[in-house]
């Protein structure tokens, strides 16, 4: 079958209303963070966003700062972690930043990494 104009404007797929959508319990996050713990051992999880210091909705995702060593560098740590994920019925965005770099970047006034570690929730430290 080949693409028409008219078949852009035909709904494929229903999406229920925002107040029809469920919060993501923090329950479930705390199991996500115990995942991410056991398979890639961080020094820390950090949960900002919406549902560390907002208003989340069901529609809102699941934002973690994760601060670790990441010998084959933080993106491809930051995707190796979404990927050991099981399939989610929402979207989770993960940033890896290890400890020199955070803690640099925070000195060089880079104000989202002092915003999220100044009022996110910390879900893992490890005690050294």
């Amino acid at each position: 079958m080949a693409y028409n104009a008219a078949m852009a404007t035909q709904t494929t797929f229903q999406v229920p209303p925002v107040n029809q959508r469920k919060r993501i319990p923090m329950r479930t996050i705390r199991a996500m963070a115990a995942h991410i713990v056991e398979r890639f051992n961080p020094e820390e999880i950090i949960l900002f966003g919406s549902h560390a210091y907002g208003k989340p909705d069901g529609w809102s995702d699941v934002d973690l700062l994760i601060v670790m060593d990441s010998p084959k560098g933080e993106m491809e740590t930051a995707l190796d972690i979404m990927e050991s994920l099981p399939l989610l019925s929402f979207s989770v965005d993960v940033i890896v930043r290890s400890r020199d770099v955070l803690e640099r970047r925070k000195k060089l006034g880079d104000w989202f990494l002092r915003d999220v570690t100044q009022r996110g929730k910390v879900l893992y430290g490890r005690t050294h």
